[in-house]
């Protein structure tokens, strides 16, 4: 369910609406949530509601929100949550008037994901200690993420049902509920087949009932915030100098496919990307990384 927001039912029916008829993941809803509190705790010291909020509000209210150091990217879309709220609000006949229809969304420059390099994932899915339960763990969940391109939600929830060890492949049900099957490759499989018979049950002690394939050492499902965690140490231990996020393996599954020769739709349903548009921001990091090749290595680069 949608995280509440205060001061007004308005915002919750509207949470409530996209959970039951779009199938937003809760993460979404989650940003829904926060964007529309700051909505409406602006509102309430505007002295205003929701329902009184004209253009020139929102142009004031999201240059308050810049202001405050909101970034362009994040400004867009506190805006693209207002248009979902007020085009609901309009449907339900509760405005006459859409007051987002003619603010426009600030310029984005396209910014590049952070990525590694092939060598860099080598050093990175090296550093788990293999020789206990928890870095054989880890080293099977890194593998798996470089060799799937799972978001880290899709991976730390994912249950032994939708694992295929003999076809290879696993099934995703991802943003918006739809469903994708994704291979794993021989790497991984051999690594899921090696932690399943050596670790997993020590991870779930008693837990045997647990549907969950990569347990915590308590049991049960980890969450998204410890596996990023021990990313972190395991990229320390590695000494890898970039920047990570909780997405650089999924990244770097993109960007390394498509530097092999791989077709960018194919790439597309792969990562679950409903838009083309979306995942063509991997032909640019394959481009800069060309770029970068040649300036170190061509004699007049």
């Amino acid at each position: 369910m949608p995280t509440p927001t205060p001061d007004d039912p308005l915002i919750q029916l509207f949470l409530d609406s996209l959970w039951l008829e779009k199938g937003l993941s809760q993460n979404t809803l989650d940003s829904y949530g926060r964007d529309l509190k700051a909505f409406a705790i602006w509102l309430e010291a505007a002295d205003k509601s929701i329902l009184q909020v004209r253009r020139e509000d929102l142009l004031t209210y999201l240059s308050y929100r810049m202001a405050g150091g909101l970034k362009s990217r994040s400004t867009a879309r506190s805006l693209s949550c207002l248009r979902s709220l007020y085009r609901y609000l309009l449907r339900e006949n509760r405005i006459t008037e859409d007051p987002t229809l003619l603010v426009d969304s600030p310029k984005l420059g396209r910014s590049l994901p952070h990525t590694l390099s092939e060598s860099d994932v080598e050093k990175l899915l090296a550093a788990p200690d293999i020789a206990t339960p928890l870095g054989l763990r880890d080293r099977t969940m890194l593998e798996v993420l470089y060799a799937s391109g799972l978001r880290v939600s899709e991976l730390v929830n994912l249950k032994l049902s939708e694992v295929n060890i003999r076809q290879g492949v696993v099934r995703i049900v991802g943003k918006g509920s739809k469903e994708r099957l994704v291979p794993l490759g021989e790497e991984a499989i051999s690594w899921i087949s090696r932690f399943m018979g050596e670790a997993r049950d020590d991870l779930l002690k008693r837990n045997l009932n647990q549907d969950i394939v990569f347990p915590s050492n308590r049991g049960s499902a980890m969450t998204r915030q410890a596996f990023w965690y021990r990313i972190k140490e395991h990229s320390r231990k590695a000494n890898i100098q970039k920047k990570l996020s909780p997405h650089t393996l999924r990244h770097a599954f993109a960007t390394h496919l498509l530097n092999h020769g791989a077709d960018l739709r194919v790439v597309q349903i792969l990562l679950g990307h409903s838009d083309l548009s979306t995942t063509q921001i991997y032909t640019h990091i394959a481009q800069h990384r060309m770029k970068e090749l040649h300036q170190v290595h061509h004699p007049r680069g």
